[in-house]
């Protein structure tokens, strides 16, 4: 496809997509892949109106869909992923290089094979739950959604020395009521040893002590039974930064927005995500809201304005 035809080709479809639209190519950019079900409950009033508007941005050939195999019978959900189009129109908004068609079919295969996918699925889980809580509830905000593959260093300020972020599997901000918690994730499906994930809460605050912020680290846990052990383990081990645990299996209808989240060392009741404590605050207009037009990394100017840990890609 000749850079031309690229042009003609997003001049075409631009006119053609709403701000939902765009917050879902900017989604796929950045974080890869998700199913019909994850896009319809962050955005959509219904999984039947989501469908057709995906079937429609897939005959745009903006979006490209696939069912893997189901070895115990059935079918999964349609994944999503960006096509060589909506690869060039979300680059082509942000100003970055276009991707040749090569590049966007390499990056397909890649996505669509990898043995992790279903861990970027379950971390995906956690932010469409959080765009759908965000749909049905005004006044709280998915500010901030950062993948693990476009992190690949925080520094604190810009003059001192880089240092490798602990492998989190995405940061997030959230706000609710006035109030925003930034956070790192770690998604647990309960096959690491629970010394792997003690090790990682170590490493955390080496990370903080090293100017890094202290956001609280929140342990997306695969049961009860793992959070409760975790816990037990955890009261022997020395850290200052706020270690919060959830566990999937007793969610309910609930959120992670919601009042889940037990705080390490507290005795209080189960906390909502922006009651979690925030040791290092930030200012809630600081960083750009997640719309899908936006580029992940921050600028240098604003960077420097907000004191901030610099972001640096991983491309």
């Amino acid at each position: 496809m000749t850079p031309r035809t690229s042009t003609d080709q997003v001049l075409r479809v631009q006119h053609q997509l709403t701000d939902r639209d765009w917050r879902i190519l900017g989604w796929l950019y950045d974080h890869r892949i998700m199913t019909s079900f994850q896009i319809g409950h962050a955005l959509f009033p219904s999984i039947n109106v989501a469908q057709r508007r995906l079937t429609q941005l897939t005959e745009l050939s903006l979006l490209e869909r696939f069912r893997p195999f189901r070895l115990e019978g059935g079918s999964y959900p349609y994944h999503y992923a960006l096509a060589h189009l909506g690869d060039v129109v979300v680059a082509a908004t942000r100003g970055l290089p276009l991707p040749r068609r090569a590049d966007s079919a390499a990056r397909l295969r890649r996505v669509a094979t990898n043995r992790n996918l279903a861990h970027r699925l379950g971390v995906n889980q956690f932010f469409t739950d959080l765009a759908g809580h965000e749909r049905t509830h005004p006044g709280s905000r998915l500010r901030l959604w950062w993948p693990d593959n476009q992190v690949a260093a925080f520094a604190g300020p810009l003059n001192s020395k880089a240092f490798a972020l602990p492998l989190a599997d995405a940061v997030g901000m959230w706000a609710e009521a006035g109030r925003t918690v930034a956070f790192y994730l770690e998604h647990d499906t309960g096959t690491e040893a629970l010394t792997v994930l003690i090790d990682k809460i170590t490493n955390y605050d080496t990370f903080t002590e090293s100017s890094a912020p202290a956001w609280p680290v929140l342990l997306w846990l695969h049961s009860a039974s793992r959070e409760a052990h975790l816990h037990k383990r955890l009261a022997g081990v020395h850290h200052t930064i706020p270690v919060a645990t959830a566990a999937r299996d007793r969610l309910g209808h609930n959120s992670p927005a919601d009042a889940i989240w037990h705080l390490h060392g507290s005795a209080a009741p189960l906390r909502r995500l922006v009651e979690l404590p925030m040791p290092d605050p930030i200012d809630n207009h600081a960083f750009p809201v997640d719309d899908g037009h936006t580029p992940i990394t921050l600028k240098t100017h604003e960077r420097e304005q907000l004191h901030l840990p610099t972001l640096m890609e991983r491309r």
